[in-house]
């Protein structure tokens, strides 16, 4: 049987994107986390922000993260996935297992679902 985790996954969308296509690869990472057995819990749209360096020439990037809950063998297809994704500058998983761990992922769940709420 899978191991059921806590984990969040950030990722930066190029910005020479259009807004629909922009949200068409947010709903596609979506889609590959809940394909490989994942199920989201929050999404926390950060939109369009200064990059701390230049990557690939951008300056900017399209911030988005997901918290979510998956069987530990489907990190690895959705690296992948992250990885072939051309219009990802950047992405990154942490995973949360201890007890204060999750307190901290539920914390951070929470308020992102408070801001989702406010922007509604």
């Amino acid at each position: 049987m899978a191991r059921i985790k806590n984990y969040e996954t950030m990722f930066i969308v190029k910005p020479s994107l259009a807004e629909e296509e922009t949200q068409a690869q947010i709903e596609l990472v979506k889609s590959n986390i809940t394909k490989n057995g994942g199920e989201i819990i929050e999404c926390d749209d950060m939109g369009s922000r200064e990059l701390a360096y230049e990557i690939d020439k951008n300056k900017r990037g399209y911030y988005f993260v997901i918290y979510f809950t998956a069987p530990t063998e489907s990190i690895l297809e959705l690296e992948r996935n992250y990885n072939i994704n051309e219009n990802i500058l950047r992405h990154m998983f942490i995973k949360f297992e201890s007890k204060k761990e999750i307190a901290a992922w539920t914390s951070m769940k929470d308020a992102a679902a408070k801001k989702a709420a406010k922007e509604a």
